[in-house]
């Protein structure tokens, strides 16, 4: 057996690492190697990066760095010019605090000279996987619990069958059974956080108090200082992780603001954290983060319901938190009471509720007292200790807990303090701790409930905490109140109600039908959900309004005023500013043009009589959740871009430590399971971060790189992680080999008997371009050299470009394909559209046009491999977008009665584009086909709302 496993390690460390930054792949010879990075990595269009990438791991080298790759293996690119974007982040300056400034320490906090290397994460050899014996067996554990999730019964079978291969060569299999992998994972000891049950006294134990009174309830957690720890210690961060706060400038000299450090809140309160003890200089602040969110794993009978609480810090990265990466962690499972229907509206059990919430968030979050008055030395990320001061962050909630958290009367804003019945009137101020408690020594609880929106009765638990005051940690909260709340449950309800009450019932509902079929009717795209009969499900997830937000506007226009259809857009342009990746001065301003234009437009509703103002105050549009938009440039200013601090972090997180774990579950007292569960994971998570630092693995990202085996070319994108691109084009790996393979066959196979001139025209343009001559008629290419050229046809091509604001990769990297097939999934050919680049000078859309792509090839000539497009041309209509929908709209470009087309070489794409039809005011037959929309309409808007990517260029 050991003799075995020898072979194994032997056998694995011979394999040869990819020198991909990031790629985990190990192959069997350097022929291998080249194979897969030419085939999987390669970049020759990638567009130079306005900033300098993340530092690369130094267990991955650099590809120029590396002896045994070689770059001569593939054709050399062809020198075409590639396409151009504004960087979201231009170069600048930081200035960091000059206080807080996290100098490294030892671990007894003694402060290190400048320069001094950090002391070894551990003394364990570069070969010991304790608790695992070997990686095998690591990887295996980690395939089967975390990726996978097998059952235990499943796992055991698999083992058995192992360790029956396993007899014939007198060895055994890397476990027993599936116990055997439990315990080696439990007893991990990096990531170690074990969970705690607090249980609490009855409320009230005489005979006639009502059951909910009489009873004990349990709070599950795990010390939030050790979870703390266990992120600061993790060195998965190293690279994304901000050690101080700073002021960021860009080369204009505007203030720039992205990540939380680089927001006013950090920067301030370590201001008042030095101010109040000088003591704290050179001390590293970390601001805490925290979620809650009610969550229901299943409508069977049941314990369905749980209220877990998530933690995080402030100084990772946005895109690490979004990511997860071990930084965001559930830290407490709340109890939640539960009483007979008579109890409902019943005052004393509904103070109960909140007061238990409250008191069980000081309770368990009370070890993380001493640390925010006196620093605690941690090990950070890059080895080092520092002297660690915590501070409350921001609390990422929905409006329903946000009301809970900050003790104020539903209806109200928890952020400040306009009156309920005119939230966006000009009589407001910030809510505090401080005036509530001015406001409570002046007034009746009866005064401050009806005048001031104030409850009494609940405390919040950041009363117990220095520096914290709930009503300045709520955070913006995008999903719930934005998108599900503002766009899907006010807006687009309001449409539906306009027509109720301009038309008759049939006519109304005929319009509704209508508006769904054009919804159906959206052509294909990446990552865009198919609203197959519209609108007309039950159920409605935060990623269905996402989806909605995406293609409403063009199924409403010609439907309904086209006030209506304006004062959507406007709003719909506010959620697309506020979701953005990084923020200047110029785009807060844009964000209160936006609200106030939106503010203005929405009135229509109020002319046409679906919002009515009552009890003599403007309460048509008094509503929190669209109030809320009103706080976000101030949220930006203290706390970065929103999407850091969005409840659709806790509201995916649940699904990995809460839903999944429940289903993991026998379902029976299923709490106990999951904890344990989570808690693996996170050991797991640890080991390998654990295992990556010292060596014995290759960094790995999610999503992890394609494997090379995988020639799927169903996968239309999503996040990737691959070192920054603005912008990169690649053909798909496979040839089609249907195809003719010479110019004058392939013309008549794709019955475009004009292809060879086409194609030679391209390349004569081509030949100028490279030798900087217009005129050189030696340049001139006829159509009959290329007749002996092979030429090879691919299905789609690969578009990878830097998209931040939307999900994708740790390096803010995401990836589309472009298709151009004659037959997809049974509906015949789909050939989608791209946006061309003609002038890198132009400002957005200006200087693009849009191309529908009828194939894609590519041939060498000369030694040069030029993969190119063959595309049809569409035409601007007008000189800016639409006054009605804000998109810009196109048509086909004809010559007489004939579309333009041309050949394009790949690098003048920039990536997908999608169109969306200018319906008009007809109606669309029933059932019409979504895959021949592009061919049966004249005219079309080009798709602003398709990603926020989309949203940044085309304007």
């Amino acid at each position: 057996m050991l003799r075995n496993k020898r072979k194994q390690r032997r056998e694995a460390s011979q394999r040869i690492p990819c020198p991909w930054p990031g790629c985990p792949v190990r192959l069997k010879s350097h022929g291998g190697v080249t194979y897969h990075v030419n085939s999987i990595h390669r970049n020759s269009n990638a567009v130079p990066q306005a900033v300098p990438p993340a530092p690369a791991s130094p267990h991955s080298p650099q590809l120029h760095n590396d002896p045994d790759f070689h770059e001569g293996d593939s054709p050399p690119p062809s020198p075409s010019p590639s396409p151009t974007q504004p960087s979201h982040q231009p170069r600048g300056d930081k200035h960091y605090h000059p206080f807080l400034n996290a100098r490294p320490c030892d671990e007894h906090g003694v402060f290190l000279p400048e320069g001094a290397p950090p002391a070894p994460r551990t003394a364990a050899a570069s070969d010991d996987w304790a608790p695992f014996e070997d990686e095998v067996q690591f990887k295996l554990a980690d395939f089967l619990f975390r990726k996978v999730q097998m059952s235990s019964k499943n796992i055991d079978e698999l083992l058995e069958m192992w360790a029956l291969s396993m007899m014939k060569h007198d060895d055994c299999g890397p476990f027993r059974d599936f116990k055997d992998i439990y315990d080696t994972i439990d007893a991990t000891a990096v990531g170690d956080a074990p969970w705690k049950c607090m249980v609490t006294e009855p409320f009230d134990t005489s005979p006639d108090a009502p059951a909910w009174a009489q009873r004990q309830y349990e709070i599950w957690y795990r010390d939030p200082e050790v979870v703390v720890s266990n992120m600061l210690d993790n060195p998965d961060l190293d690279g994304a992780f901000d050690t101080t706060p700073y002021v960021r400038v860009d080369s204009k000299g505007k203030r720039r603001w992205s990540d939380f450090m680089s927001a006013n809140f950090a920067w301030r309160h370590c201001d008042r954290i030095y101010a109040e003890d000088a003591s704290t200089e050179g001390a590293m602040y970390t601001p805490i983060f925290f979620g809650s969110d009610k969550t229901t794993v299943s409508v069977a009978t049941g314990d369905v319901e749980y209220h877990p609480g998530y933690i995080s810090i402030g100084n990772p990265h946005n895109n690490m938190r979004r990511a997860h990466r071990s930084t965001v962690m559930p830290f407490v499972f709340l109890a939640i009471p539960k009483a007979d229907r008579k109890y409902d509206n019943d005052p004393a059990f509904r103070k109960f509720k909140k007061q238990l919430y409250h008191a069980s968030l000081a309770a368990v979050l009370s070890s993380l007292k001493p640390g925010m008055s006196t620093p605690v030395v941690r090990r950070c990320p890059d080895g080092h200790f520092r002297r660690v001061i915590y501070d409350f962050g921001p609390f990422i909630a929905d409006y329903p807990e946000q009301v809970l958290l900050a003790g104020i009367v539903q209806g109200w804003c928890a952020k400040c303090t306009a009156p309920s019945t005119n939230l966006d009137g000009d009589i407001r101020g910030r809510r505090t701790h401080g005036l509530t408690d001015d406001l409570m020594a002046s007034f009746s609880g009866e005064v401050l409930w009806d005048v001031y929106g104030i409850d009494v009765d609940v405390v919040p638990f950041t009363r117990d905490f220095p520096r914290a005051d709930i009503h300045e940690m709520l955070s913006s909260d995008l999903l719930h109140q934005v998108i599900k709340g503002s766009f899907k449950d006010h807006l687009v309800t309001w449409v539906g109600e306009y027509l109720d009450i301009t038309y008759a019932k049939a006519e109304a509902d005929s319009i509704m039908d209508e508006i769904d079929r054009r919804i159906a009717a959206t052509p294909a795209f990446p990552c865009l959900r198919r609203f197959k009969q519209g609108r007309r499900f039950k159920q409605w997830t935060g990623d269905d309004s996402k989806a909605l937000m995406k293609v409403y506007i063009p199924a409403l226009k010609g439907l309904v005023p086209d006030e209506i259809v304006q004062a959507i857009a406007s709003f719909l342009d506010f959620c697309y500013l506020v979701r953005r990746e990084d923020f200047d001065e110029d785009t807060l301003d844009a964000i209160d043009e936006a609200v106030n234009t939106f503010h203005h437009r929405r009135n229509v509703f109020r002319t046409l009589g679906v919002r009515v103002d009552i009890l003599g105050g403007s309460t048509a549009f008094s509503l929190p959740r669209q109030h809320s938009i009103t706080h976000y440039r101030f949220g930006i200013e203290e706390c970065g871009a929103p999407g850091g601090v969005c409840s659709s972090i806790t509201e995916s997180r649940h699904i990995t430590a809460v839903k999944k774990p429940w289903r993991r579950s026998n379902r029976y007292e299923a709490l106990s399971q999951m904890l344990l569960t989570n808690q693996r994971l996170d050991k797991l998570a640890a080991a390998r971060a654990d295992f990556i630092e010292r060596g014995m693995l290759p960094p790995t990202y999610s999503p992890p790189p394609v494997d090379p085996d995988d020639n799927d070319d169903d996968d239309d994108g999503g996040p990737v992680d691959v070192m920054r691109v603005e912008g990169n084009v690649v053909l798909a790996r496979t040839r089609e080999r249907r195809y003719p393979r010479y110019t004058e066959d392939l013309a008549q196979y794709i019955r475009l008997p004009s292809f060879p001139i086409l194609l030679a025209s391209f390349l004569t343009d081509q030949l100028r371009s490279d030798s900087d001559s217009d005129s050189d008629d030696s340049m001139d290419i006829d159509a009959s050299v290329l007749s002996t050229v092979p030429i090879s046809v691919f299905h789609s091509a690969v578009a990878t470009f830097y998209a931040p604001s939307d999900p994708s990769g740790v390096r803010g990297m995401r990836r589309e394909r472009i298709r151009s097939t004659p037959s997809w999934r049974k509906h015949g050919a789909r050939r989608d559209c791209a946006f061309a680049v003609e002038d890198q000078d132009k400002r957005g859309f200006r200087g693009m046009s849009v191309v529908r792509v009828k194939l894609f090839f590519s041939f060498n000539f000369d030694g040069v491999e030029y993969p190119c497009a063959l595309v049809d041309w569409f035409k601007k209509v007008g000189r800016g977008p639409d006054a009605c929908t804000g998109m810009w709209i196109v048509e086909p470009e004809l010559r007489g009665k004939k579309r333009v087309t041309t050949v394009l070489h790949l690098d003048s794409l920039l990536r997908g584009a999608h169109l969306i039809p200018v319906f008009g005011t007809k109606h669309i037959p029933i059932g019409f086909p979504y895959y021949h929309s592009l061919d049966a309409f004249n005219a079309f808007h080009v798709n602003k709302y398709a990603d926020h990517h989309a949203n940044e260029i085309v304007f």
